[in-house]
């Protein structure tokens, strides 16, 4: 069966990231291939050790290596890591930033943005997914670059103007450089550039102000709706029924997976680029075009397989017994 992240190029490592992609299990040891360490992890030490998943994330999903930017569609171009999904959003008035990897990724950045023809002083507004450290580790070094104007879910507020510090599962482990918030937005606000909208979601549950972004664009004369979908997700060591890491998590993510299930993308786009299948796509589009990212089924499979990994979650949580086939 396809996993729904499309990591079937990924070592057995990156697979056993359970929560970076709603799995809750390590697979089979007979499944485990050659290049796979002996000393696996299992998801328990994950959940334990902070540093070891964040260590093993970097690595194994390639979080720190460069990879060639490319436009997507429209405005929208792909600027981030080989692991990362960071995106730039292009106007005559200046440029909009989505999410920025982790704090050294900022250079690698910047040198994909000036191949692009473009400048990374000209940002004027920066945004993101969540506030971990993956994300929003190099918005302080974007900031006194471009002096951009950081817009954030109020709930993230906190987690970015402390440098990701006093997380409810990571505490001060997955900290960065501290950064103003210029902007405090609300469910449903929008965030305006040129002739560029962004609407904002607040779409709780992998932090407290996650936010899905959605946008209609008109390209060619042909009309697409393009979605971020961010907060669907647990990683190990989330407590989601019992004893919930944090009061209101179990709803937070029910909701979030039902408004999610309601959207309805041409074209979707993500902080981690497995999960869309960036690198398959990128291949495509040389010769598709713009068709190469259309992915409405991709992305109905996404979300149910999110949603399903939650309520997995929840059952073991409870104790729930497995269902098994007659």
């Amino acid at each position: 069966m396809r996993s729904i992240c499309h990591l079937k190029a990924l070592s057995v490592s990156a697979l056993a990231l359970a929560g970076l992609f709603g799995a809750t299990s390590w697979p089979a040891p007979q499944a485990r291939s050659q290049t796979a360490p002996p000393n696996l992890p299992t998801k328990e030490d994950l959940a334990r050790d902070n540093n070891l998943f964040l260590s093993l994330a970097r690595k194994f999903l390639k979080w720190d290596e460069p990879e060639e930017p490319v436009r997507i569609v429209g405005p929208i171009y792909f600027v981030g890591t080989k692991g990362l999904g960071a995106f730039l959003f292009t106007t005559s008035e200046g440029h909009v930033l989505m999410n920025t990897g982790m704090p050294p990724s900022g250079a690698m950045m910047v040198d994909s943005i000036r191949k692009l023809g473009f400048k990374p002083e000209d940002i004027k507004i920066m945004i993101n997914g969540h506030a971990h450290v993956d994300h929003a580790g190099a918005f302080a070094f974007f900031k006194k670059l471009s002096g951009a104007q950081v817009a954030i879910m109020k709930d993230d507020v906190p987690l970015i103007e402390s440098g990701g510090r006093g997380d409810f599962k990571y505490a001060n482990d997955f900290s960065y450089e501290v950064v103003k918030v210029d902007r405090v937005l609300r469910d449903g606000d929008t965030v305006r550039l040129g002739d560029l909208l962004l609407t904002a979601y607040h779409t709780p549950g992998h932090t407290k102000g996650a936010t899905t972004w959605v946008m209609n664009m008109v390209v060619e004369g042909k009309p697409y709706v393009v979605v971020f979908p961010d907060g669907a997700g647990f990683n190990p060591g989330y407590r989601l029924a019992k004893d919930p890491i944090y009061p209101g998590i179990n709803a937070d993510f029910r909701r979030t997976h039902h408004y999610l299930e309601m959207l309805k993308p041409d074209i979707w786009l993500a902080q981690h680029n497995e999960y869309y299948d960036f690198e398959a796509k990128r291949k495509r589009a040389l010769t598709e075009g713009v068709k190469a990212w259309i992915d409405p089924e991709g992305y109905r499979r996404f979300i149910a397989g999110k949603k399903q990994a939650f309520e997995d979650e929840v059952d073991e949580e409870l104790g729930v017994p497995k269902a098994t086939a007659k």
